[in-house]
C-alpha cells in the first residue's frame, strides 16, 4: 500500500509500495477529510463546505499508524483526521475508466458472451460490462429474438433512455422512410443523435431477422482514429476539437438541434467524445479564413475511420446484440437485399453501466469501508 510519506507545509507526498507517487496540497487533503465532522457517517456525503477551508491552511503533521494501515493528518487550524491507506490512495489516485484502443486486428477476439451467462451470473455480467467500458463495445449471443428483448438487456445494468423514437425502435425497410436507416441502403460510419442534448451515451442493437444478403455491421474505434489524427496532423485535431458544428433532425413529432465539435477532448487533451453524422450535420461555425482547413481536417479524420485496417465487421444473426459507447464507437452498415432484415435498438446512459460495474466490482463497498 503506502511505503513512505513526506510532509511539507503545503504538501503531502505519498510513495506507494508498488511503485509510483502522488501529491496532495494541504487544501485538497482537508477538502477530502473523511471524519464524522466533515463527512456524514451514514450516507458518506460531505458536510464540510469547501469555501469554509482557510486558504492559508498548512499540514502540521502526518503520522503513520501501522496497526490500522492509516495516517493521522493534523492541519494548522487544529483539525485532525484518520485516513486509512485505501481512502488516501483513492483520493490521490482516483479511478479512471480503463481504455484499450483497437482496430481490425481485434476481430478474432471480440468481447462476447451469451445472454444466458450475463443474465444468470453476476461475474459474467461484470466482465461483459467491463469490456464495454474498456473497448467501447461488446457482443451478446442468444438474446431471444423477440420485440422488446433489447430493453431487457439494457435493464440488466441501467435504465432505457426514452427518446422521440420511443422506448425502443425498429431498424427495418419501410415504404415511406423518415430516416435512411429505414432503407436497404448502406450507411456510412456515424454516431447517433448528435442533435440531442445530452447525446445518448450507449446504444444497443439487437438482430431479430437477418438480411437475405449483405447488411454487415461495421464498427470503428473513434478514439483510436482521433489518436491517429493527432499523430498525423495535430493542427487538424485542434480545428475539429475547437470548431462548433450544428446538427439538426426534424420529423413530424420532433425538431432537435445541438451544436458541438466533431471531437471533444478532456483537460488532458485525451478524446472524451466524437460526434459524426453526415446525415444530420449542417455547417461548421468556422471563420472564413479557416473554412478550407476545417474541411481538410474533417476529410482527414473520416479517411482514417474509413480505412479497412481500422474496421471490425460483424454479420449479425437473429439473437445477436451489440452494446456500444455511442460517443466513442462509430457504426455503419453495408447495403443489403431483401426486406426481411430487422434490428431493434434502444439507448441507455453510461452512468448506469458504470454504477452497476462498480457495484459488481465492490468498489462502492470498498469506498464506504475506507
Amino acid at each position: 500500500m503506502i511505503r513512505e510519506l513526506r510532509v511539507e507545509p503545503h504538501l503531502l507526498r505519498v510513495e506507494l509500495a508498488a511503485g509510483g507517487t502522488f501529491e496532495l496540497h494541504a487544501l485538497q487533503l482537508r477538502d477530502s477529510c473523511p471524519c464524522p465532522t466533515c463527512c456524514h457517517a451514514g450516507t458518506g456525503q460531505r458536510l464540510l463546505e469547501t469555501d469554509a477551508i482557510p486558504l492559508d491552511l498548512t499540514i502540521e503533521s502526518a503520522i503513520r499508524l501501522g496497526d490500522v494501515s492509516g495516517t493521522i493528518v493534523t492541519w494548522s487550524d487544529g483539525h485532525a483526521a484518520l485516513f486509512l491507506d485505501e481512502r488516501l490512495i483513492r483520493v490521490g489516485l482516483p479511478d479512471r475508466p480503463a481504455r484499450t484502443f483497437w482496430d481490425a486486428s481485434l476481430a478474432p477476439t471480440l468481447p462476447e458472451a451469451t445472454y444466458e451467462e450475463v443474465a444468470g451470473r453476476e461475474e459474467m455480467l461484470r466482465q461483459w460490462l467491463a469490456a464495454v467500458e474498456e473497448l467501447g463495445f461488446a457482443v451478446l449471443h442468444g438474446v431471444p429474438p423477440e420485440p422488446g428483448a433489447v430493453c431487457e438487456v439494457a435493464e440488466l445494468f441501467g435504465h432505457v433512455r426514452v427518446t422521440n423514437y420511443g422506448r425502443c425502435f425498429d431498424v427495418r425497410t419501410v415504404a415511406d422512410p423518415l430516416n435512411l436507416a429505414d432503407t436497404s441502403l448502406g450507411l456510412g460510419l456515424h454516431t447517433d443523435n448528435p442533435y440531442r442534448e445530452p447525446v445518448p451515451g450507449l446504444q444497443l442493437l439487437h438482430c431479430l431477422e437477418a438480411a437475405g444478403a449483405g447488411g454487415e455491421t461495421v464498427l470503428v474505434d473513434g478514439f483510436h482514429g482521433v489518436e491517429q489524427l493527432r499523430r498525423r496532423s495535430p493542427r487538424a485535431l485542434t480545428l475539429l476539437a475547437s470548431t462548433p458544428v450544428r446538427f439538426e433532425y426534424a420529423s413530424p413529432n420532433a425538431v432537435l438541434v445541438a451544436t458541438t465539435p466533431i471531437v471533444e477532448l478532456d483537460i488532458a487533451s485525451a478524446p472524451m467524445a466524437i460526434h459524426l453524422n453526415n446525415r444530420s450535420k449542417r455547417l461548421p461555425e468556422v471563420p472564413i479564413e479557416l473554412a478550407r482547413d476545417w474541411y481538410a481536417a474533417y476529410r482527414e479524420l473520416t479517411s482514417i475511420l474509413d480505412e479497412p485496417a481500422n474496421q471490425v465487421e460483424l454479420l449479425l444473426e437473429p439473437g445477436d446484440l451489440i452494446c456500444f459507447d455511442n460517443e466513442r464507437v462509430l457504426h455503419g452498415r453495408k447495403a443489403f437485399r431483401g426486406d426481411e432484415r430487422r434490428l431493434q435498438g434502444c439507448y441507455a446512459d453510461r452512468d448506469g453501466l458504470r454504477s452497476t460495474l462498480a457495484l459488481l466490482s465492490d468498489k462502492e463497498g470498498q469506498w464506504a469501508a475506507a
